[in-house]
């Protein structure tokens, strides 16, 4: 699968920032997700030298005790070009019914 993103740079700089303040155990969480997801091959891991964009990880926890591994994709999101689609009336819909 490919994905092709507009980006409003075209050679934006890299995009990471430092990862939020969590506690040990969160952090121990966080990279059993990663090691499952790395298990399951859906993340690989990489060289120190490769230079990638990684988004920071979040770790959201449910009230059940179950937690869920999240990315933060807000600076990725920022320099991204939006798509434009022009939505149409209900009005107009509904009288080319």
């Amino acid at each position: 699968m490919e994905l092709y993103l507009d980006m409003e740079r075209p050679y934006p700089p890299i995009l990471r920032r430092l990862p939020y303040p969590e506690s040990l155990e969160t952090w121990k969480e966080i990279e059993k997700n990663i090691n499952e997801l790395i298990d399951m091959d859906v993340f690989r891991k990489i060289g120190h030298n490769d230079v990638v964009e990684i988004p920071t990880p979040v770790l959201i926890t449910w009230n059940d005790g179950k937690s869920r591994l999240c990315e933060d994709f807000r600076p990725l999101n920022g320099n991204t070009k939006a798509d434009r689609y022009f939505i149409p009336r209900k009005t107009h819909a509904l009288d080319k019914l």
